[in-house]
């Protein structure tokens, strides 16, 4: 009896333990990291979308309103090119067509730009591109704030059909309107009014467009109407950019242009006679021999002949007396002297002070 008492509980103590053993040691059920990520997804989504706030980026206004400018003149460039493969045809030929060859350049930009998802040559030498910005209000947070999708099909045709084609039409109902004077209070009333609407047009055209640059001066987004009203705007296109500049070159534009406007500020104040006379200096005996044949200052035949008074150097009428006029101390342009009155050749009595 003592022994089976004694085994009883023994028995009773391994199977508890062996229990114990068996809950510890129990594997998780397949689903449970499901349910777990469940549990924990609406924690993780408030503390996600309290940040989830694009990050602001300021663009330069400089740098877009360059790129604007490289693009014109990229236009120009290309039509100058295109204007000389017909140089050899019939002069005032393209005069008539300028604009569909603007529209056309302008197509021909956009086709190989935009279209294909890639800046314009302005736009890439300033580092930009092109973003919509419609997609990223529905966006979560972004990395730098310069990533986004460019633009849809639908803003690329119409960025064209506003671009060229609402420029060409512009164009041509303007050199149209012109060409057929509806401006003029002598046509009838339809082509009055017509005129009358397309200068309101124009004007509230202008009028929002200097209002959209004042906004574009305040936040830096949207160039121009078009690019307001498709939201496309212009980003960074990478986050660094190397930009070298050749102070060289700077130096040598520096020097051209203060030489160039030094030229345009003295061309004016310089006497051609005189320049002319200082590089081919002329003796007396020849000058004798060209009294009588030309006038020393249009090298013309003079069709009022006036002598100057005193050396009797014949002269046009209105040569000398502009001249005259002009030069307080006008000198003789063939023996430098002082003239003092001119004189119509022929006639004795009719000495003309010199004013």
């Amino acid at each position: 009896m003592d022994k089976e008492t004694l085994a009883a509980p023994s028995s009773s103590s391994s199977s508890s333990s062996t229990a114990s053993m068996s809950n510890t040691t129990l594997p998780p059920q397949e689903d449970a990291w499901v349910e777990t990520y469940r549990k924990l997804l609406p924690h993780w989504k408030s503390l996600s979308h309290s940040h989830q706030s694009a990050i602001p980026i300021s663009i330069s206004r400089v740098n877009q309103v360059d790129a604007a400018r490289l693009d014109v003149e990229m236009s120009a460039m290309l039509k100058e090119q295109l204007v000389k493969v017909f140089s050899l045809m019939k002069p005032g030929m393209l005069f008539q067509y300028e604009a569909e060859l603007d529209a056309f350049l302008e197509f021909l930009i956009w086709r190989f730009s935009i279209w294909v998802d890639k800046p314009t040559p302005g736009i890439a030498l300033m580092n930009l591109r092109y973003r919509d910005d419609r997609a990223m209000e529905t966006r979560g947070k972004v990395r730098t704030g310069l990533e986004g999708p460019g633009l849809t099909v639908a803003q690329k045709i119409w960025y064209c059909v506003a671009a060229v084609g609402g420029q060409y039409v512009w164009a041509r109902l303007q050199s149209f309107s012109a060409f057929r004077r509806w401006g003029d209070s002598e046509q009838r009333t339809f082509a009055r009014r017509a005129w009358m609407v397309i200068q309101r047009i124009e004007g509230l055209y202008k009028a929002a467009s200097f209002g959209n640059l004042l906004i574009f001066l305040f936040t830096g987004r949207y160039r121009n109407l078009i690019e307001r009203a498709l939201r496309a705007r212009l980003v960074y296109g990478s986050p660094n950019m190397n930009r070298s500049v050749s102070f060289e070159y700077m130096n040598r534009q520096l020097v051209w242009n203060e030489f160039s406007e030094m030229l345009l500020l003295l061309l004016p104040l310089l006497n051609s006679s005189s320049v002319r006379k200082f590089l081919h200096p002329a003796d007396k005996s020849s000058s004798s021999t060209e009294d009588d044949t030309t006038c020393p200052i249009c090298l013309a035949s003079p069709t009022i002949p006036f002598l100057a008074v005193p050396c009797r150097h014949r002269y046009c009428y209105y040569c000398l007396r502009t001249r005259c006029a002009a030069v307080p101390l006008f000198r003789c342009s063939r023996c430098s002297e002082p003239v003092t009155a001119m004189q119509q050749q022929g006639g004795a009595n009719n000495l003309i002070p010199k004013k």
